[in-house]
């Protein structure tokens, strides 16, 4: 059982694992008792004869963990797949909570939800109504339709999402 004292001592931190093998990895932390998120995005894929619906990993190659680094350490990089912590001059980088909260706000709306390859320039803006509310990204026009651009910066991976151009306001 967790008390509130051994609460305040739990970090999130992000764990780089093998190619393709985050859900494993996810499913194994789990089965050990340690608390794990994998953020997944639903799309659309296209074979010769049909198509499915599929759950992807919004993050390729990274599963986060919120752990006691203390005493979890050892125990997250024992399990099959993982490679190492994602940190500065190897020290695992702790990732704010309201981090965390935006990651698990853009995977439900994952419809909405895309990878993006390189961080644009652009006006900084914070969202002020609607799904992302609290938000702060950068804008990047596409089309008649605003995508605000939401940098994860511990792990230095952008997604963005389709926003309403009223929602957000500039900082």
């Amino acid at each position: 059982m967790i008390t509130k004292e051994n609460n305040d001592k739990r970090s999130w931190y992000v764990i780089y694992v093998r190619s393709k093998h985050e859900k494993n990895v996810h499913s194994a932390l789990l089965n050990k008792g340690i608390d794990a998120s994998l953020p997944m995005k639903t799309v659309v894929r296209r074979w010769s004869d049909r198509k499915k619906k599929v759950q992807l990993p919004l993050f390729r190659g990274y599963v986060f963990v919120n752990i006691d680094l203390k005493i979890d350490n050892l125990n997250v990089l024992q399990t099959p797949g993982v490679v190492k912590f994602i940190g500065i001059r190897k020290e695992p980088s702790r990732i704010p909570d309201e981090q965390i909260h935006w990651i698990h706000l853009m995977e439900t709306e994952s419809a909405m939800v895309r990878n993006e390859k390189e961080i644009p320039v652009g006006q900084r803006v914070h969202v002020m109504a609607g799904p992302f509310k609290g938000i702060k990204g950068v804008v990047k026009r596409v089309g008649g339709k605003s995508r605000l651009v939401v940098l994860i910066e511990s792990i230095m991976q952008t997604v963005s999402v389709d926003i309403k151009p009223e929602y957000i306001e500039k900082i």
